[in-house]
């Protein structure tokens, strides 16, 4: 179908994504994937005719989410989610008098635990992280890397995204900004610390003599260019850290994340604590990770049931 058919449609996309972007000040990740997801939504709606918001009716939501059968259960909640946050945003304007999409829901799939490495699995990748106190300046960098994202429990954005003034590792503290540009302080343990401080005064110096222009000065993890490290890179960094660790199991930057959420709940720390150190905006989301460890569950259990034993 010719794209002036669907002028109507693709106007209120964007008018939405400007919304979402600018008013709301959501991530410019979030942003790109609803308009990845109501994309999709409008391509299929014009394949069926349906060029107008006043067109759609609730079994052609239900036709959509159908349509995405053969995808994974996150995924269909995410598309299913940017349709109904696109609907919502057109009965707040005036644009129509319902919301034809409110009461399609996507099946919910299993709820997947997150991937978690216990404390000692942690202190191998993050000791073979340090390959035998090499020097190299690439070396020192992963080490204070990864030291630095299991001890925030930061995401990948957040870690590459850091500047050297938000970081003081005299009060032990750095400054993320997470999704939205919110920011929060989040402590730094004393072996971050003093990995850190490592590859501040040994190897940050020497990758950013590297670069022949274009150097970055504010950001704290610079690749061999000098310039501000990537996600790409990120992920190559714990991946090959996780096979020198002999630890058989794809491990990606979330890994960590997961592990510092997992470990502060299982020492101890509660929910809601842990909520603001990750970022977040639901307690909801954090609460997945107080599962409990079937050894725990055992031991929980032998000691508190009276006939256990």
């Amino acid at each position: 179908m010719d794209g002036d058919h669907r002028k109507g449609l693709i106007t209120l996309l964007d008018q939405f994504l400007a919304y979402t972007g600018l008013e709301r000040g959501l991530a410019p990740a979030t942003v790109k994937a609803y308009k990845s997801d109501l994309s999709m939504y409008i391509n299929w709606l014009s394949g069926r005719g349906i060029t107008s918001l006043e067109q759609i009716q609730t079994a052609d939501v239900e036709g959509f989410l159908a349509h995405l059968a053969d995808e994974s259960p996150a995924s269909r909640s995410r598309r299913m989610a940017a349709v109904h946050e696109w609907h919502r945003f057109a009965l707040k304007q005036g644009v129509t008098d319902q919301d034809v999409s409110r009461t399609v829901k996507a099946p919910k799939g299993t709820s997947a635990l997150p991937d978690v490495l216990d404390v000692d699995q942690v202190t191998r990748l993050l000791d073979v992280a340090a390959m035998g106190g090499s020097k190299d300046p690439v070396v020192l960098r992963d080490k204070a890397l990864l030291e630095f994202m299991y001890a925030t429990g930061c995401r990948v954005s957040e870690a590459v995204g850091t500047d050297l003034e938000d970081m003081d590792l005299n009060e032990r503290v750095v400054r993320l900004t997470g999704k939205g540009d919110k920011q929060r302080l989040v402590p730094m343990g004393s072996y971050a610390c003093q990995a850190m401080q490592a590859y501040l005064n040994l190897g940050r110096a020497s990758l950013c003599d590297r670069a022949t222009k274009g150097k970055e000065l504010r950001a704290v993890f610079l690749n061999k260019r000098g310039k501000r490290l990537t996600r790409q890179t990120v992920w190559q960094v714990v991946r090959d850290a996780g096979r020198r660790a002999g630890l058989n199991r794809p491990l990606h930057p979330h890994t960590l994340r997961h592990s510092f959420a997992t470990h502060l709940l299982e020492g101890g720390a509660d929910v809601r604590s842990v909520q603001e150190l990750l970022g977040h905006a639901s307690v909801t989301t954090t609460q997945i990770y107080t599962h409990v460890s079937p050894q725990a569950l055992m031991e929980t259990y032998q000691t508190a049931h009276p006939r256990a034993r």
